[in-house]
């Protein structure tokens, strides 16, 4: 079956994310980490299914995985290497992702694979591995992989795989280069990539120099505490040169733990949908090209008889997870995002009149170039004055926008010759204001 899906590819300015014909491509992620090794084809399609009907629109997942991913076999039986070699892959186990990338494209979902969780090049920071990576493995394994899927359309590279580049004296960039080149070569072309780096870093304190880097990618993570100021990471990427996209591709997890590391301590509670919306929706008003959600039992594609990952007290099995409430309201942030002119939009802490505010209470801010609409989001319930004049119009409509179920409160029109304060409705913790330039 032909591919429906266009190549991704980086637009001229460097900002955004676009299809093979010039289309903008809004990075609506989920990680799925353990989708290829413990998912076997009737669960698969199962998550996949879910995932496409709640609009996500991209899903992460690894294929020399995580959980002593080179020695404990798939659903089948199958390990991917032989005698943990990445020159020996198995033809059995590589058929199975060969079968969740083409289904993942019939149901217009791109992959962002991860050739190998980041233990399998460096054990020291954490993980099982073992290292079977140097610089010619790493090149072979990513032109294999590269001329295994050259004619699959709906794919993004993500390198790393949870690790920073350089630690504790080791630079391992080289070899993630080489595997950078041996996908290009394997493909036959310039292949996207990103590099997915470890909690409370960005790939572009490392990597923003390296030609083969195409998007930078961080992770704001689950152990700096509610609030991280992802806002300020995005901001310090897009003033890097030369351009590229930047995106938190692993915020904190619905249902995770907080700060779990070394020991959970109860009274820090778990991260719920509010959590997750507040960093999802104030990483792309400050400018991110997109954004990745996740459920902690999810990405492990948790199950009984499984052995559960920093699960504090609660368990909750993937296939409930998969309907939690943050994965059912994130649709509601792509389909603003895509509503509007992609091209033309900027961050925009100046339409605010009012202190944003720092933390949980942080509000955010965006608009059109040329005026025609601004995004507020406000975390919290308290009132924000905005600079209507900022957009250049005489009269504006203005809407609450619901971020749990993507309804909408008109306070219809109004001059636009003055800054305005509005408070938002208090039946929700946090509220986007929507406003539209009419003349």
């Amino acid at each position: 079956m032909a591919a429906r899906l266009p190549r991704l590819g980086v637009s001229n300015d460097g900002r955004i994310l676009v299809t093979g014909k010039g289309k903008p491509f809004f990075w609506l992620g989920d990680t799925a980490w353990e989708l290829f090794q413990r998912l076997d084809r009737r669960e698969a399609a199962k998550y996949l299914g879910t995932r496409a009907r709640q609009r996500f629109t991209l899903i992460q997942a690894v294929v020399l995985a995580e959980f002593d991913g080179l020695h404990t076999p798939n659903r089948y039986g199958e390990k991917p290497l032989v005698n943990d070699d990445p020159e020996q892959p198995n033809e059995k186990y590589m058929r199975h992702v060969d079968w969740v990338i083409r289904s993942a494209d019939r149901l217009g979902l791109y992959v962002g694979v991860l050739p190998t969780w980041g233990d399998k090049v460096n054990v020291g920071q954490w993980g099982t591995g073992p290292v079977v990576f140097n610089e010619a493995k790493a090149h072979a394994w990513g032109r294999y992989l590269g001329n295994r899927w050259r004619e699959e359309t709906n794919l993004v590279w993500v390198l790393g795989g949870d690790r920073i580049p350089v630690y504790e004296g080791h630079d391992y960039r080289a070899l993630w280069r080489a595997m950078a080149a041996g996908i290009d070569a394997g493909s036959g072309q310039r292949a996207l990539k990103t590099y997915h780096p470890s909690g409370g870093s960005s790939s572009s304190q490392w990597l923003h120099g390296e030609p083969w880097l195409d998007v930078n990618m961080m992770q704001s993570g689950h152990g700096g505490g509610h609030d991280v100021p992802v806002w300020e990471w995005i901001e310090r990427d897009l003033a890097l040169a030369p351009p590229k996209p930047t995106l938190d591709g692993e915020p904190n997890y619905e249902d995770h733990p907080v700060n779990p590391w070394p020991k959970w301590d109860p009274r820090n509670g778990y991260f719920r949908d509010w959590d997750v919306r507040k960093q999802l929706y104030r990483s792309v008003f400050a400018g991110g090209c997109g954004v990745t959600y996740g459920h902690h039992f999810v990405w492990q594609m948790w199950a009984p008889g499984r052995e559960p990952v920093n699960n504090g007290n609660e368990l909750i099995a993937w296939r409930e997870a998969i309907q939690r409430p943050g994965a059912r309201q994130v649709c509601h942030l792509a389909a603003l995002m895509t509503s509007r002119p992609t091209r033309t939009r900027v961050a925009d802490q100046g339409l605010l009149v009012s202190d944003p505010g720092a933390g949980g209470d942080h509000v955010r801010a965006m608009r059109d170039a040329e005026g025609a609409w601004a995004f507020v989001y406000l975390p919290t319930p308290r009132a924000v004055t905005v600079n209507l004049k900022r957009l250049g119009g005489r009269m504006v409509r203005v809407r609450w926008l619901d971020p749990v179920d993507g309804t909408t409160i008109e306070l219809g029109r109004m001059d636009a010759d003055a800054a305005r304060t509005f408070t938002p409705p208090g039946d929700r913790p946090d509220r986007v204001l929507v406003v539209d330039r009419l003349a």
